[in-house]
């Protein structure tokens, strides 16, 4: 997975991209199939903002969050964006088994 961190207004600290790739980390245990992610990160006054666009095969995913932290905002973005991976992988899995015959509906 290709991890852009950029920061506006911001500078980012090997800690805090330690502690983002952390996070993205556990999106990538749902989803192995990520292939980029790009963070921004911004500070204006006292909010912190944090967006994510991921890129997965198909697919691309967008979280924003907002905080007084940094750390809450990135744990707060993370949380966002692993429920959408969740919920994509959830949606493309067959909940069929294997060998159940397929029921027909026919028009009364």
């Amino acid at each position: 997975m290709n991890l852009n961190i950029s920061g506006h207004h911001l500078e980012v600290t090997p800690a805090i991209r330690d502690y983002v790739a952390e996070k993205l980390d556990r999106v990538k245990r749902h989803f192995d199939q990520v292939i980029d992610a790009k963070v921004i990160m911004q500070v204006e006054k006292l909010v912190h903002k944090v967006e994510v666009s991921l890129h997965v095969s198909g697919r691309d995913f967008h979280a924003h969050a907002e905080d007084g932290s940094m750390y809450a905002a990135i744990d707060m973005m993370a949380d966002k964006l692993d429920r959408q991976i969740v919920k994509h992988k959830e949606k493309n899995t067959d909940h069929h088994p294997e060998g159940a015959a397929k029921r027909q509906v026919s028009g009364a």
